[in-house]
């Protein structure tokens, strides 16, 4: 009869099974580095702006108008004015891009047209935002006759974050499952009820992302809204709430940090990064909120 097996040994790693833990332990620290080279340089421009901007972060500075020449006072008529862009361009641009990418992905039909518009489409969304500048200038400013105000700005933001609202809006319809379609289909539901019943509430959580990750890009932006509606000064209340109008011109952050940055003189050296500051927090909390509300939708999904 054979010798037993000894149990010590019965499940011993081989050499293969060890190699291949040697080789995942060095892929792991490999990725760990790259994080971390990745953050580092992250962490110190945000301390870098921070440390320089403390001397003029303070509530007041959020909500003062600026004075003498924009060299001192706050930024609450480019917050305002970067609010004002962002909300009406989003809200043009979200119901465009969210129905138009469920025509493309449910609808329409896989031909060699759809194919071009799919191409167009991300073709566009890789386009510089100058180029936006210049076609907002000539569609809205001058053949619309809106003229240089908040309403061109919006639209030409709106045009530029519209193609990325449509690739990431079929990029998660196109992650809900067929047999979840086909299950509707086969007791009777409409190709419409199934979009809205299914569909859309197992794929809204990443649609929601991708719009509100526009934010950032509408909010950091200055050359289409330079040419469009943004302008240097504009006098504004402190504190007031509502002070454009959309057939006026407006300031906004992106603009404001420029223009103090470089054609103002005697700026205080802490007021340029105070508003690189806001707008990077603004950016971060939009991010930020992007991402708990993914997770929370993502919890509640049914699959």
């Amino acid at each position: 009869m054979a010798d037993a097996i000894d149990p010590a040994t019965r499940f011993a790693k081989t050499d293969f099974v060890i190699r291949k833990e040697r080789i995942q332990a060095i892929s792991k620290a490999l990725f760990l580095i790259m994080v971390v080279i990745m953050i580092i340089p992250l962490l110190s421009i945000i301390a870098y702006l921070v440390y320089h901007a403390m001397p003029s972060l303070n509530w007041e500075f959020l909500i003062e108008a600026p004075k003498k020449g924009m060299s001192e006072g706050g930024i609450w008529p480019a917050f305002v004015g970067t609010l004002y862009l962002v909300v009406i361009s989003l809200a043009i641009a979200a119901p465009i891009g969210v129905f138009a990418a469920i025509y493309l992905n449910e609808y329409a039909k896989e031909n060699w047209f759809n194919r071009i518009i799919h191409l167009a489409v991300i073709n566009l969304a890789g386009v510089p935002s100058i180029v936006h500048a210049l076609f907002g200038l000539g569609a809205f400013v001058y053949a619309a006759q809106f003229g240089y105000s908040i309403i061109s700005a919006s639209l030409t933001l709106a045009i530029m974050t519209l193609p990325v609202i449509i690739a990431s809006t079929r990029e998660a319809l196109a992650s809900v499952p067929a047999s979840f379609r086909e299950a509707c289909w086969n007791v009777g539901a409409t190709r419409w009820q199934t979009i809205r019943a299914i569909v859309l509430p197992n794929s809204i959580s990443g649609i929601l992302t991708g719009i509100i990750l526009q934010v950032s890009r509408a909010a950091g932006e200055t050359a289409p809204i330079m040419f469009t509606g943004a302008v240097f000064y504009k006098a504004v209340a402190r504190g007031e709430l509502f002070p454009y109008y959309l057939n006026e011109q407006c300031m906004a952050l992106s603009m404001h940090l420029y223009t103090i940055s470089t054609q103002v003189p005697n700026v205080k050296e802490s007021i340029p990064y105070a508003t690189a500051v806001v707008l990077l927090c603004s950016v971060l909390v939009v991010n930020a909120s992007a991402i708990a509300l993914r997770v929370w939708l993502r919890n509640h999904k049914k699959w």
